[in-house]
């Protein structure tokens, strides 16, 4: 019986601590200075690991290539070039060298499926040893990664675990008692402080620490905001600082319960998996969200699945037949402190938050653009690469034209077929073939 009043004690004053020092000044918007400390310390941290690292290496070695230059130097001459040296000789065996080592090239590491793996650090972070580069190097490195260790699974990992269920309970709560007002201005307002405080809530939860830049871009009314996507938690990250009315299918489970609670308050747009496959029903919802100037902007991922922190892959076209103006956001997060990307093919939701909640911190940055409306001259498509080049531009991402699906899907026949067109017509334009 006194163990169990122990523990009630010892958990009535981590939770008074917990609302006292970091809710209560998350609702009211204010830092009391604990999370800039605490980022201060581990960059600190970070810093004297990376240069005894650096001290412990005992041959000299070349500066590693970032995974965005690639593992493997490649000719980028053009396909074009190669083949006009054929009409030059009769046909030899060597010339198939060129289709050859592009074969090899697209096995080893194409520019696609590498983007649905997290990117690779250039220093260890002193969160995994999974890497052969981070070996033993000291006995006081690794006391400090064994520290490091017991301050993220006993001490930071309850604590954010305190936070994201009292967030997601008041998220719950607060939106279903909203949703029961009548419509008006009140109701309203009333919806988007109970949104931008679970949010600052939950970004808490993940030792959050985002830079906003040029906010006199911020998405507005009636409008469209788009943005890169790495990882669920982009939509926390951008309700931090402003409410938006999300777009998504219908789930069950707790995030059913949360979408069914926060519809009541806000005019969010699901949609059953039977109406998510019907484009033009997608459309005319949307056009009639967009219409109205009183409701919230539209936040759209036009990726449709999570790529890894280093790349803008192929915007659908769908979300820019819309109308309105588009607002672009770029997001670009620091995994130095943490990997944010979700590779949902290798991990379910339970573990990726378990990562999320382990790691040492989420540091992003997120840049508002200028809004951007499509031309007349100008249709979806090209619209759509307008914006994904002013994102990729801003975040610092590659811009690859390929469509985030073959994350989960093999290359279309159609469009193997077409590149054999291209290969053919080259041929018998320069005289190789006939």
């Amino acid at each position: 019986m006194a163990v169990v009043w122990a523990l009630g004690q010892v958990g009535a004053v981590w939770v008074a601590v917990v609302l006292g020092l970091i809710v209560l000044p998350s609702a009211l918007g204010i830092s009391l200075g604990i999370s800039e400390a605490y980022m201060w310390v581990l960059v600190k941290t970070l810093e004297w690991a990376t240069i005894r690292l650096q001290k412990g290496v005992k041959k000299p070695q070349m500066p590693r290539t970032p995974t965005a230059n690639g593992i493997i130097e490649r000719d980028e001459t053009p396909m074009e070039k190669e083949i006009a040296r054929l009409h030059r000789a009769d046909f030899e065996f060597s010339h198939i060298f060129y289709f050859c080592r592009k074969g090899f090239e697209a096995i080893v590491e194409d520019e696609v499926t590498q983007r649905f793996s997290s990117e690779e650090l250039l220093s260890w972070n002193l969160l995994t040893r999974t890497n052969v580069n981070f070996h033993y190097i000291s006995l006081r490195l690794t006391v400090v990664w064994v520290i490091g260790v017991i301050v993220r699974y006993c001490f930071l990992l309850p604590l954010r675990i305190t936070l994201a269920a009292i967030g997601i309970t008041s998220m719950i709560v607060g939106t279903t008692a909203v949703g029961q007002l009548p419509n008006s201005s009140v109701k309203n307002y009333l919806s988007e402080v109970v949104h931008l405080t679970c949010s600052r809530i939950l970004v808490r939860a993940l030792s959050g620490t985002i830079h906003y830049h040029n906010k006199e871009n911020r998405p507005r009314k009636g409008g469209i905001c788009v943005a890169n996507h790495t990882s669920p938690i982009d939509a926390i990250i951008l309700t931090n600082d402003g409410c938006y009315a999300m777009v998504g299918q219908v789930h069950g489970g707790l995030m059913g319960i949360i979408q069914r609670a926060t519809v009541k308050a806000c005019p969010h747009v699901w949609f059953e998996r039977s109406e998510i496959k019907d484009r033009h029903l997608v459309t005319k919802r949307l056009r009639e969200h967009v219409a109205d100037k009183s409701k919230l902007p539209i936040l759209i991922f036009p990726e449709g699945t999570c790529i890894n922190n280093t790349s803008v892959m192929m915007f659908k076209k769908g979300s820019f037949e819309i109308g309105g103006t588009i607002y672009p956001v770029a997001i670009k997060y620091d995994p130095q402190f943490g990997d944010a990307f979700w590779n949902s093919s290798k991990y379910n939701i339970v573990s990726y938050l378990l990562r999320i909640m382990t790691s040492w911190a989420i540091v992003c940055n997120v840049w508002y653009l200028p809004p951007m409306v499509r031309e007349e001259d100008e249709d979806a498509v090209q619209f759509a690469n307008r914006v994904r080049s002013a994102i990729a531009h801003q975040g610092g991402l590659t811009e690859l034209p390929w469509d985030g699906g073959l994350k989960r899907a093999k290359v279309k026949d159609t469009f193997k077929e077409e590149q054999q067109k291209n290969y053919s017509k080259m041929l018998v334009r320069n005289g190789s073939v006939g």
